[in-house]
């Protein structure tokens, strides 16, 4: 799943802020020298009016900035670029309000003073905070290990153009991690400090073994630019494609630079941003009443776990998350201790057709542990993996690390999407389902399907059979 680039004025909704908490603050300050600090003590002073204008201009602040793109390029501007775009905005603002006040026949009751001490002070502080959080933001993003991990696709000849366009600009939503050239031989080799991680062979192998979110093909790298695309996408990866020689159509396109390129980009489903925000604060609200959840669970049952099997109260366990990322998994402990060491053994009972390990009375689950699967309970220490950001309240299951080596290359698909408590297959049946590629298929279904309102009706759902206890075990 790729999440389109922010392109509205929200996207720099934290500038939005600081501006508007600067202006508030410059005007409070202009308010308090004139009227608190000054010396004559007897001048009357309208408060209700100055708030009326705070609020004014907090209004024409929102509409100066989404009419006329203040922050275009704002993390690309130098200090004396900014001081130009600083003052700008504020005189439009300022004017703005001017133009208001005298229209509505109210310029008489103002202080004048106040008026432009305000402008100054709006100047000196937004200048200021802006400068300040761009070094903060340019910083973080040097350090952020959250960055998309791309590779570059593309023949000896284009390889060193790309990598010098695409691969080392610091301030971007990605990094670079690994160069496929095509044509020739140059694996385990270096371009401008890049490794070339795979040829034209192993290319595919190499996805579907590790960590790739995003994959870019230079447009003259092959004839077969539109069949390596849709293979990529089937393994739940985004592509981006040079726009150089293609004439194709694929689903939920988008064009985007990337550096000096323009690119179409697809995946198997694009969401906004304002989609993801509220999907990742449904996730955090979520948690924090599942965990409340959680904590009653562990008052009642920990005794209970610890009483009929020796061993740890919570179970831990390697996962696999989106794209192949690993993260620690908790869970109730709902097996005897030795459960992970006797699964082999059990492997010949394995009622799930593929990657997968269901069985009908599974020997290694302790009493009270079939009363916790009945209803989910030991699910419940994954709230705070959703609170932490490994998983969400709804995605795909994460499998264990023997399952994902065994993954076909359209079964990493099911791994574009960040995993979650529940899904589409599990409301779908949840263990009565025996097929793998049906799993799949859910899974696969729900990415490209993906909405809020999906989300909502799955949750909703999940409630309904981890009530009734269906389909658990």
């Amino acid at each position: 799943m790729y999440s389109k680039k922010k392109r509205s004025w929200v996207k720099h909704l934290d500038f939005t802020i600081i501006d508007i908490a600067c202006m508030l603050l410059a005007l409070f300050i202009a308010y308090l020298w004139r009227f608190e600090w000054s010396f004559d003590s007897d001048i009357p002073v309208d408060v209700d009016l100055y708030i009326r204008m705070a609020i004014a201009l907090v209004l024409i602040d929102i509409f100066t900035i989404f009419f006329t793109e203040s922050y275009s390029g704002i993390l690309r501007r130098n200090k004396y670029q900014e001081l130009r775009s600083t003052v700008i905005h504020c005189f439009i603002v300022f004017g703005v309000y001017l133009i208001y006040m005298y229209a509505t026949k109210q310029s008489v009751l103002y202080s004048r003073q106040l008026l432009f001490t305000y402008f100054i002070l709006s100047v000196i502080f937004e200048y200021f905070a802006r400068v300040l959080w761009k070094r903060l933001i340019r910083r973080q993003k040097l350090l952020d290990k959250n960055k998309a991990e791309m590779l570059v696709v593309a023949e000896a000849s284009t390889v060193e153009r790309c990598l010098e366009e695409i691969a080392h600009n610091k301030f971007t939503d990605f990094k670079v991690t690994g160069v496929v050239v095509v044509d020739v031989e140059m694996k385990d080799q270096t371009i401008q400090g890049i490794p070339v991680v795979a040829n034209a062979d192993d290319f595919l192998e190499y996805v579907r073994t590790h960590v790739v979110d995003e994959v870019y093909i230079d447009g003259n790298t092959r004839a077969s630019s539109e069949a390596l695309a849709n293979t990529l996408v089937e393994l739940g990866v985004t592509v981006h494609i040079s726009l150089v020689h293609t004439n194709f159509m694929m689903p939920n396109m988008v064009l985007e630079n990337y550096a000096s390129y323009v690119v179409l980009t697809t995946s198997m489903h694009i969401a906004s941003t304002r989609q993801l925000f509220l999907k990742r604060a449904m996730d955090i609200i979520g948690s924090i009443v599942g965990l409340i959840i959680t904590f009653i669970a562990f008052i009642v049952f920990a005794p209970i776990i610890k009483a009929t099997s020796p061993g740890p109260i919570f179970y831990k366990s390697v996962r696999i998350g989106k794209n192949g990322r690993r993260f620690k998994f908790y869970k109730f402990r709902s097996m005897y201790v030795d459960a992970d060491k006797r699964k082999q053994e059990l492997m010949e009972k394995n009622e799930m057709d593929g990657n997968m390990f269901k069985m009908e009375n599974d020997p290694r689950i302790t009493p009270v542990g079939h009363v916790m699967r009945k209803y989910s309970i030991d699910e419940l220490p994954q709230f705070f993996n959703v609170l932490k950001g490994d998983m969400s309240l709804v995605g795909t299951r994460p499998p264990t690390e023997d399952e994902y080596e065994m993954y076909k290359y359209h079964h990493k698909a099911r791994l574009a999407f960040r995993p979650g408590l529940t899904g589409m297959w599990q409301i779908s049946g949840r263990s009565d389902i025996t097929d793998f590629e049906e799993v799949v298929k859910y899974d696969t279904e729900y990415i490209a399907n993906w909405s809020l309102g999906l989300d909502i009706k799955i949750l909703f759902k999940t409630v309904a059979v981890v009530l009734s206890g269906k389909g658990s075990k």
